[in-house]
């Protein structure tokens, strides 16, 4: 089903291949999308589409991947193949894309923003149900790390030169 809607989308679509390219490529269109950039986590990626007239996005890597969100405590599973409709602040029938909730693991259909002031990004699955979570557990992840060594070394800094 993925495939036959990516391929209906190829025609007039940017296409992106390799893991660096890919990666670099799907964290531009979540900034432009005003959507956080650590939202898709992928590995080997292989392709990305973008379609701008349709806004039809497809990710493909070379097998499933989970990920787990430090910050909410929740495991996400990305499929081999990621398709979404995109506009700014949103993800629609987005497929590809499940939450571990308790045992069970949940699709999703939809990520948005509603108000960028609030903080807050809302995934909903197909029966409607949906759940909110601070849009800063979605940060990109190096970004963190990189921050945290910064710190790091500003204590190292001041600790020496506490002791001179």
């Amino acid at each position: 089903m993925a495939s036959q809607l990516i391929d209906q989308h190829r025609e007039k679509a940017e296409i992106y291949h390799g893991d660096t390219l890919c990666k670099q490529k799907s964290i531009e269109l979540l900034s432009e999308m005003e959507l956080p950039k650590g939202l898709l986590p992928l590995s080997d990626m292989e392709e990305v589409g973008y379609n701008r007239e349709t806004g039809f996005v497809w990710l493909k890597q070379k097998k499933s991947t989970e990920h787990i969100f430090r910050k909410i405590s929740r495991k996400v599973s990305y499929g081999s193949e990621i398709t979404a409709f995109v506009e700014p602040r949103k993800f629609k029938k987005l497929s590809g894309v499940k939450s571990k909730e308790l045992l069970i693991w949940i699709t999703l259909s939809d990520i948005y923003i509603d108000n960028p002031s609030s903080g807050k990004i809302t995934f909903m699955t197909p029966a409607g149900l949906s759940r909110t979570f601070p849009v800063s557990a979605f940060d990109l992840e190096e970004d963190e790390g990189a921050a945290k060594e910064a710190e790091k070394e500003k204590k190292k800094k001041e600790e020496e030169a506490a002791m001179v």
